[in-house]
Protein backbone atom coordinates (compact mmCIF):
# COMPACT_ATOMS: atom_id res chain seq x y z
CA UNK A 1 0.00 0.00 0.00
CA UNK A 2 1.22 3.39 -1.32
CA UNK A 3 2.07 6.09 1.65
CA UNK A 4 0.12 8.80 1.78
CA UNK A 5 2.08 12.29 1.61
CA UNK A 6 0.82 13.83 4.50
CA UNK A 7 3.75 17.26 3.88
CA UNK A 8 2.26 20.47 4.60
CA UNK A 9 3.52 23.18 2.02
CA UNK A 10 2.65 26.78 1.47
CA UNK A 11 1.45 27.78 -2.29
CA UNK A 12 -0.01 31.73 -3.42
CA UNK A 13 -1.75 31.52 -6.21
CA UNK A 14 -2.60 34.66 -8.36
CA UNK A 15 -6.07 34.44 -10.47
CA UNK A 16 -6.47 36.88 -13.24
CA UNK A 17 -9.37 37.43 -15.60
CA UNK A 18 -12.87 38.32 -14.69
CA UNK A 19 -12.45 37.10 -10.91
CA UNK A 20 -13.50 39.87 -8.85
CA UNK A 21 -17.21 40.38 -8.17
CA UNK A 22 -18.30 37.04 -9.42
CA UNK A 23 -18.18 35.22 -6.26
CA UNK A 24 -14.76 34.04 -6.61
CA UNK A 25 -13.45 34.55 -3.28
CA UNK A 26 -16.59 32.68 -1.88
CA UNK A 27 -15.89 29.96 -4.19
CA UNK A 28 -12.27 29.50 -3.10
CA UNK A 29 -13.67 29.63 0.31
CA UNK A 30 -15.26 26.50 0.11
CA UNK A 31 -13.72 24.83 -2.06
CA UNK A 32 -10.48 24.84 0.58
CA UNK A 33 -12.83 24.10 3.08
CA UNK A 34 -13.88 21.03 1.48
CA UNK A 35 -10.25 20.22 0.52
CA UNK A 36 -9.07 20.94 4.31
CA UNK A 37 -6.83 23.40 3.36
CA UNK A 38 -5.67 26.81 5.58
CA UNK A 39 -5.11 30.01 4.37
CA UNK A 40 -6.98 33.05 2.87
CA UNK A 41 -8.14 34.51 -0.38
CA UNK A 42 -8.30 38.57 -0.97
CA UNK A 43 -9.18 40.62 -4.11
CA UNK A 44 -6.22 42.75 -5.11
CA UNK A 45 -6.21 46.25 -6.11
CA UNK A 46 -4.84 45.50 -9.37
CA UNK A 47 -8.17 42.97 -10.05
CA UNK A 48 -6.70 39.47 -9.32
CA UNK A 49 -7.28 37.33 -6.59
CA UNK A 50 -4.76 36.67 -4.58
CA UNK A 51 -4.83 33.06 -2.69
CA UNK A 52 -2.56 31.29 0.04
CA UNK A 53 -3.39 28.05 0.60
CA UNK A 54 -1.38 25.09 3.23
CA UNK A 55 -1.92 21.59 2.54
CA UNK A 56 -0.56 18.89 1.32
CA UNK A 57 0.73 18.83 -2.50
CA UNK A 58 -2.30 16.82 -3.40
CA UNK A 59 -4.26 18.98 -2.00
CA UNK A 60 -2.94 22.49 -3.61
CA UNK A 61 -3.21 21.10 -6.98
CA UNK A 62 -6.49 20.18 -6.54
CA UNK A 63 -7.00 23.59 -5.57
CA UNK A 64 -5.38 24.72 -8.17
CA UNK A 65 -7.37 22.81 -11.13
CA UNK A 66 -10.51 24.39 -9.02
CA UNK A 67 -9.14 27.53 -9.46
CA UNK A 68 -8.47 27.61 -13.42
CA UNK A 69 -12.45 26.45 -13.12
CA UNK A 70 -14.24 29.66 -10.81
CA UNK A 71 -17.86 30.01 -10.41
CA UNK A 72 -19.98 29.85 -13.16
CA UNK A 73 -19.86 33.87 -14.05
CA UNK A 74 -15.99 34.16 -13.40
CA UNK A 75 -13.69 33.85 -16.26
CA UNK A 76 -10.22 32.77 -15.60
CA UNK A 77 -7.41 33.80 -17.83
CA UNK A 78 -4.07 33.14 -15.97
CA UNK A 79 -3.31 31.27 -13.05
CA UNK A 80 0.05 32.17 -11.32
CA UNK A 81 1.68 30.05 -9.16
CA UNK A 82 4.29 30.60 -6.55
CA UNK A 83 6.17 28.33 -3.61
CA UNK A 84 5.29 30.42 0.08
CA UNK A 85 6.45 29.75 3.11
CA UNK A 86 4.10 27.86 5.88
CA UNK A 87 3.03 31.08 8.02
CA UNK A 88 0.43 30.27 10.89
CA UNK A 89 -3.16 30.11 9.98
CA UNK A 90 -6.08 28.51 11.27
CA UNK A 91 -9.01 27.49 8.74
CA UNK A 92 -9.56 29.15 5.64
CA UNK A 93 -10.88 32.72 5.41
CA UNK A 94 -11.50 35.82 3.10
CA UNK A 95 -9.41 38.63 4.01
CA UNK A 96 -10.68 42.00 3.06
Amino acid sequence: MAKKNTEQVARRYFVSGRVQGVGFRYFVERVAYELGLRGYVRNLADGRVEVYAIGTPEQLDELKKQLWEGPPMARVHHVEERAAAVESCTGFRIRY
